[in-house]
């Protein structure tokens, strides 16, 4: 297992703070644990010209919702972003750090949604939540100030997967999406998964899939349904473009993979980037791996893209080695 330098120091600090996995953790511990991780390898927390939080209606109630809406008047692309957190973990706060940059760097409005967390609230109350909150928030797209015409779904992790069974749905009843962004998700819960960090507690590895798996599917059969598994779909045609991102020391790399070459035979656009060294997490964590600034930028600059805004004027995106495009 070939760790990046940036990695193999995350590890050493988290193995000398004798810092437990979370799966070794209650709940509590574990999700404030979490939510601690993320805020310190963050970085520099960006100022949005306007951020402010709000309750829409949901499945079960009023769910909480934050908007990042960046200088500029009028109707603004918008992104739907659902946070990590293996529907188990995981706060509005937790992608505060994600939704600021991006907010700044497409420039966008960026949405995320405080969708219901298990076990408490097992699967599909999450995809619920989330799949509401994208039509109520096309339909009130005045209110928020949304271009209707480019609205798109993100996530990282269980909000990728979130993402994916989101336009599952929205491809049967509406909105009609912009574009995808699936930041390392998982897509396949049938199965064991597979990679090369095995179960090493001081990174996330095949122990911390099944944890996260027992508390959202309360019913193993569940993880055949495409909105838990979103790649036994038996059709993924017509879907939105999509962005995949993928890590090569993380157990959910192959599933990402193989989305992504599933929706590239079905005819959908799609990019996949392929960070070599890295690990699962670091997308969020920008101030501790210089690829994960490196992937936000390209994020950006995907969402740029299909939300037919001008190039960024500093110049291109670096994108990472292994990187390969799919599709249209």
């Amino acid at each position: 297992m070939a760790l990046h330098p940036e990695v193999a120091a995350y590890r050493a600090a988290r193995a000398a703070a004798g810092t437990p996995p979370l799966y070794a953790q209650t709940l509590p511990e574990a999700r404030a644990a979490d939510l601690a991780a993320i805020r310190a390898g963050g970085g520099v927390v960006e100022p949005v010209a306007e951020v402010r939080d709000e309750r829409i209606p949901g499945p079960a109630g009023e769910l909480p919702v934050r908007v990042y809406r960046p200088a500029g008047r009028g109707p603004l692309p918008t992104l739907l972003y659902f946070f990590g957190g293996g529907w188990t973990l995981g706060s509005i706060d937790t992608a505060d750090g994600i939704c600021r940059r991006l907010a700044n760097a497409v420039p966008c409005q960026v949405v995320t949604v405080g969708y219901r967390l298990a076990p408490e609230h097992p699967f599909p109350a999450a995809v619920h939540d989330c799949h509401a909150a994208t039509r109520w928030i096309a339909g009130h797209a005045d209110r928020l100030g949304v271009d209707p015409d480019r609205l798109a779904v993100g996530g990282d992790s269980a909000g990728g997967n979130l993402a994916a069974a989101v336009t599952l749905l929205c491809r049967a009843g509406g909105p009609r999406l912009a574009a995808q962004l699936l930041v390392y998700p998982n897509t396949d819960q049938s199965g064991d998964p597979a990679g090369p960090v095995d179960d090493d507690p001081a990174l996330f590895n095949r122990r911390s899939v099944a944890w996260y798996r027992m508390h959202y599917l309360a019913d193993p059969a569940h993880a055949r349904d495409p909105l838990a598994s979103p790649l036994l779909a038996d059709d993924l045609s017509g879907l939105p473009p999509a962005l995949v991102v993928t890590a090569e020391l993380d157990p959910l790399r192959a599933e990402g993979q193989r989305y992504a070459e599933r929706l590239s035979a079905a005819g959908v656009p799609v990019e996949l980037e392929h960070y070599p060294g890295m690990i699962h997490g670091f997308f969020a964590m920008p101030g501790a791996f210089a690829d994960g600034r490196r992937a936000q930028e390209s994020a950006a600059a995907f969402l740029r893209e299909r939300f037919g805004l001008p190039p960024e004027q500093d110049g291109p995106v670096t994108a990472p080695a292994g990187t390969g495009v799919h599709g249209g």
